[in-house]
């Protein structure tokens, strides 16, 4: 059966009997070099049974590297002029007799391959204007293959830069201690992905960037399970984030039901769309059940967070750094916060406000009502140790009418 050819395959398949046509030969071919190999990528030709889609011969033994060698000229009406192309496989086996060779050149002017014609039998009336079509096209062809050997080589950069960090068990996760504003006293903290520095990428990218090469679910899951190992290390419960592609994956199904539901706060960011919430909710009920808290991340960042909050009916909604930063001197982020905390509180969900960085925000938002505070004016991203062991971790009484966030 044969295989199906991509949009950009048939559109060089196009380009190849153009070719092929017009300078009445056998075959014409698109070939890829990488090398040591050359490999027949799309073929168009009178007797498949000579010439395969998928066919690959070394590259040194080609008429295509002596072509690029200089060895043999690009037009060659009669291969048995040339002994240096009658020593190669080709002039015996399929036993070509006339050939046509350009390079495909990418716009960086790195060499793609080979865009060439042949026939069985020799062919008088081959020119360098047959040379001068087969470029034309060979440029065309180049325009189509360049948007998917980059996304190729960008898969494969990303999957190099993960895969030792993927080797390793993922990403170092930090905690950054999450407090009860009234009090004082840290309630919990919530783990965060740490990446190389040199990579100079937020987290959020990271993840995007793995889940685009169809790897994103299993970083989640490293990450999720180094989160869940400082269980046994901290007091308080912990906030681990998720997506919701993958909290529908069996294998995070299985690792949530290996942890203490209680201590857990589940996150799902505001900008992940959600196809289903039936589906969600459905995976989410029974976990729920057992004492899991859910939190919907980065409300106020987008446009989805109300539906969200409204379908999902989270325990908790974390109000995004940008409406918290310097809201204590900005009358519209202050009646923002005002009215998300009011939205809350009437619908007995917690809010938790994060990037807190100075005093003047923490104390607007205390007097705003907001319950909980996460940033660094209560402490950076650390390992468990750097969590001050010093404040309290008593669990408050819940506020009347809201679900409390605390273990218990």
């Amino acid at each position: 059966m044969a295989r199906t050819r991509s949009d950009a395959e048939q559109q060089i398949a196009d380009l190849l009997q153009t070719a092929r046509k017009s300078l009445r030969l056998s075959v014409a071919f698109l070939s890829r070099l990488d090398g040591t190999t050359q490999h027949l990528e799309v073929v168009e030709t009178s007797v498949p049974f000579l010439f395969q889609e998928g066919y690959q011969q070394k590259q040194e033994v080609t008429l295509c590297q002596a072509i690029l060698d200089k060895k043999i000229p690009q037009v060659i009406p009669d291969l048995t002029a040339f002994p240096e192309a009658m020593k190669l496989p080709a002039a015996r086996m399929p036993r070509l007799r006339s050939y046509v060779s350009v390079p495909v050149v990418l716009s960086d002017g790195s060499l793609y391959g080979t865009f060439c014609a042949a026939g069985l039998t020799t062919d008088k009336e081959l020119t360098k204007r047959d040379k001068a079509l087969m470029d034309v096209l060979a440029s065309a062809a180049a325009v189509i293959i360049e948007p998917e050997v980059r996304s190729q080589e960008r898969r494969s950069e990303i999957g190099d830069r993960l895969g030792p960090v993927m080797a390793d068990g993922g990403p170092v996760v930090a905690l950054q201690p999450i407090v009860d504003l009234a009090s004082g006293d840290r309630v919990g903290a919530e783990a965060l992905s740490r990446f190389p520095a040199d990579w100079g990428m937020a987290p959020d990218v990271v993840f995007a960037e793995a889940h685009s090469i169809g790897l994103g679910h299993r970083l989640e899951l490293l990450a999720l399970e180094k989160a869940a190992e400082h269980l046994d290390r901290v007091g308080g419960y912990i906030a681990m984030n998720v997506s919701p592609a993958t909290l529908l994956t069996p294998e995070c199904g299985e690792l949530l039901g290996r942890l203490p539901l209680p201590r857990v706060l589940l996150e799902l960011s505001e900008h992940d769309q959600v196809e289903d919430y039936a589906t969600l909710n459905a995976a989410l009920r029974p976990f729920r059940a057992e004492g899991m808290r859910l939190a919907i991340d980065d409300v106020g960042a987008g446009f989805s967070s109300l539906r969200h909050i409204v379908v999902t009916a989270p325990d908790v909604i974390k109000i995004d750094r940008s409406i918290v930063t310097g809201l204590n001197a900005d009358p519209v982020l202050t009646k923002l916060v005002q009215s998300l905390v009011e939205f809350g509180h009437g619908c007995r969900v917690r809010v938790v406000a994060e990037g807190v960085e100075t005093a003047g925000e923490a104390a607007a938002l205390r007097t705003l009502g907001v319950d909980y505070g996460q940033g660094w004016h209560y402490g950076r991203p650390g390992p468990p140790e750097a969590l001050s062991e010093a404040q309290s971790l008593r669990i408050p009484v819940p506020r009347p009418s809201r679900t409390a966030l605390q273990p218990s």
